[in-house]
């Protein structure tokens, strides 16, 4: 079983704060990247990880089936939040999890759908498979279960990076369906906003 994790527990300093309930057309910016892995197929369990603002994210976004995780220490940094997710899809009993960020709003299905499809890599023998923009890596991310432990070992701010590195990473283009622009400051909404996407 492959689970579904949006992480969205950061405290979006540098937007203000409240960056997952900002506007985007229309809805919260994180409801994008929870619509979208909502809408794939092959993600048996979906979770969302929350920390600062959860109560107020809780009141107002539209979850689309995902089980809410909360992440009691979000302000340690990204660690916190995929130990989070982790331990939840593993305690569900997921034999891997499909990563994406809740300030990646243009990261929809299609891009999911090309990395969960890619599982493997073309040998069979990677043990994570990452979307790919330009050559550089990023989201979504595939990750098998034999990671879970380096995943949980992971401290403060690091991310992921270097359990990547170890993972014989498979890299999957994707920049023909997804715009990977984080929204880190509020200038940034403007970039995503899907008219602007239309016209490029």
């Amino acid at each position: 079983m492959i689970a579904g994790v949006v992480l969205a527990a950061g405290e979006g300093r540098r937007f203000g704060g409240g960056k997952q309930l900002a506007l985007l057309d229309g809805r919260p910016l994180l409801e994008h990247a929870l619509a979208e892995a909502a809408a794939t197929d092959g993600l048996e369990r979906r979770f969302v990880v929350l920390g600062a603002n959860a109560e107020r994210i809780l009141a107002t976004v539209e979850m689309h089936g995902h089980e809410v995780v909360l992440c009691s220490d979000w302000a340690e940094g990204m660690a916190a939040s995929l130990r989070a997710g982790v331990g939840a899809a593993r305690s569900a009993g997921a034999g891997a999890i499909l990563i994406t960020l809740g300030d990646q709003p243009r990261i929809g299905a299609e891009a999911i759908a090309r990395v969960l499809a890619a599982r493997g890599g073309p040998d069979g023998d990677s043990r994570a498979v990452r979307a790919s923009y330009g050559s550089v890596p990023g989201h979504p991310a595939l990750l098998e279960g034999v990671l879970f432990d380096a995943l949980l070992e992971l401290q403060g701010d690091e991310g992921a990076r270097g359990v990547f590195k170890s993972a014989n990473t498979y890299l999957v283009p994707c920049d023909d369906v997804a715009v990977p622009t984080d929204v880190d400051v509020i200038g940034d909404l403007a970039a995503v906003s899907q008219p602007q996407r239309e016209q490029t």
